[in-house]
């Protein structure tokens, strides 16, 4: 239990009515999650306003609410508390009341379209192998340590989040890593962390079903700098044509890296194999698992986030070359009949070029290149011609089916690919609505030397229609089909 007045330290309350001398048993801005003498926050969503479960949340027994206008019937025995805006002040509640862990922790934040996930647990076994206790907040997982928790979004809900923050600091972690969407930085999920330091990785074609424009997607991810501490660090691609444009307001110490410009922290890809990656690194050489430009530019900022942590550049170096491939990111093995198979996550047109184009930078062109594409319901549809475009062109088989079609038409996704394929292109491409049918027909199409992409689900290990989510796990299903045993990688 904590005094209400240590939950509202540092917030601007605009009215009170009620009683100040309460204990608050828990911050929620969920009225399902509501228990005795707790703080509702009423939080305006993008589908739901929470302030038409003030009624509930006090039912369930909250004694406190927050909210951005006062309801016309105010209960007695009930704290209202009116402030400006309930989704910035939800976050500073929850990490007060968590006892403000981000500020205990050196906390790394990774903003962009691709590279977040592959980035945020890189940092997390970087660190860890150099001998520090960490914890990664990430779409695929969280993990305090070796501990792993489900995650439902890319970046947790603030209480989640400063809930999971807390723990970690109990464990004993004195770093954290974090992916930081667009929706989280938008919907100030981040709102109340104190953070060290934050990446950019670049910016394409996603979300503009939620945010519209392409310029609101920006200003979403360039918020997150400006917002940056001046005791931070702001590390951005400047290959990027944004990556200037995201820190060109900062307060955090502005540093810059990249392949191809002029920067602060520079790499050179010298080889690009199936097996991995040899580059240069500030005129250091090393030899890592992973795969593809792509990654040349995400093992780049790991190594430049490091150095601006204060570690060992040439430390930093050894050990990243002995860091794994991220689980769903260009996760690949080979079949006893030499068909290789590649699950990526690839969701945007941006990523499916850069893992279309890794791999024809490798192969032969003896061998058949057969790629696996959808795209998910509910989200973006711009994107999903250009994907077609991109797989028709770029790949010699194009099998066009189902991700995760949520509330939509599987069949209408379909087409909507199919039509954003060159009539040229058209010939060489299959529609299979059943995903494990289209992998299955994958399979028995390669030859000896080909290779399989299986893009868009990645990590995942369900499909979401309709509402429920079925198991389903890419690899797995691709492994089962080319005759190999599931491996835990």
């Amino acid at each position: 239990m904590k005094k209400l007045s240590e939950i509202t330290e540092g917030i601007k309350i605009l009215k009170t009515t009620g009683p100040l001398d309460v204990k608050i048993s828990a911050v929620e801005f969920d009225s399902r999650q509501v228990a005795p003498d707790c703080i509702f926050v009423a939080v305006k969503g993008s589908q739901v306003d929470g302030h038409i479960f003030i009624d509930k949340a006090i039912e369930m027994g909250a004694t406190v609410i927050v909210c951005n206008t006062l309801p016309k019937n105010l209960k007695t025995k009930i704290t209202y508390l009116q402030v400006e805006d309930t989704s910035i002040v939800l976050g500073k509640m929850a990490s007060n009341f968590f006892d403000n862990p981000s500020g205990r922790l050196i906390l790394v934040g990774v903003t962009g379209t691709n590279g977040k996930t592959t980035i945020a647990n890189l940092l997390y076994g970087l660190f860890r192998k150099l001998g520090y206790k960490a914890g990664v907040l990430s779409t695929i997982e969280n993990k305090i340590e070796e501990q792993v928790i489900g995650a439902t979004h890319t970046t947790p809900d603030p209480v989640q989040m400063n809930n999971l923050m807390g723990r970690m600091v109990e464990s004993g972690c004195t770093h954290c890593f974090i992916e930081s969407s667009s929706h989280a930085i938008h919907q100030n999920r981040i709102a109340g962390l104190h953070f060290d330091g934050g990446i950019f990785t670049n910016i394409t074609h996603d979300h503009l079903d939620y945010h519209k424009t392409f310029d609101e997607y920006i200003k979403a991810k360039k918020k997150f700098f400006d917002e940056l501490p001046s005791d931070a660090f702001a590390l951005t691609n400047v290959d990027d044509r944004n990556g200037l444009v995201m820190i060109q307001n900062t307060k955090a110490l502005k540093k810059t890296y990249s392949l191809k410009s002029i920067s602060d922290f520079k790499a050179r890809i010298i080889e690009n194999q199936f097996e991995g990656l040899q580059l240069s690194i500030d005129g250091k050489e090393l030899w890592c698992k992973l795969v593809g430009e792509f990654n040349a530019y995400n093992l780049l900022a790991v190594y430049g986030a490091a150095v601006l942590l204060g570690e060992d550049p040439d430390r930093v170096l050894t050990t990243l070359s002995a860091l794994e491939v991220v689980e769903g990111r260009f996760d690949y093995f080979i079949s006893p009949n030499k068909i290789v198979g590649i699950v990526d996550y690839a969701h945007t047109p941006d990523a499916l070029e850069n893992v279309l184009k890794t791999i024809n930078a490798i192969r032969t062109r003896n061998e058949k290149l057969i790629t696996i594409v959808g795209a998910g319901g509910d989200r973006d549809p711009q994107k999903r011609k250009l994907m077609g475009g991109i797989a028709g062109r770029m790949s010699d088989k194009v099998i066009i089916t189902s991700d995760n079609p949520r509330s939509e038409d599987p069949d209408a996704i379909i087409d909507q690919i199919y039509h954003g394929l060159d009539p040229e292109h058209k010939a060489r491409a299959i529609c299979i609505t059943r995903r494990r049918d289209a992998i299955k027909t994958a399979s028995l199409l390669a030859e000896p030397g080909d290779i399989i992409l299986l893009a868009g689900k990645g990590h995942e290990n369900y499909q979401e229609i309709k509402g429920v989510k079925y198991p389903f796990n890419d690899k797995v299903i691709l492994q089962e089909f080319l005759m190999i045993k599931p491996t835990n990688n």
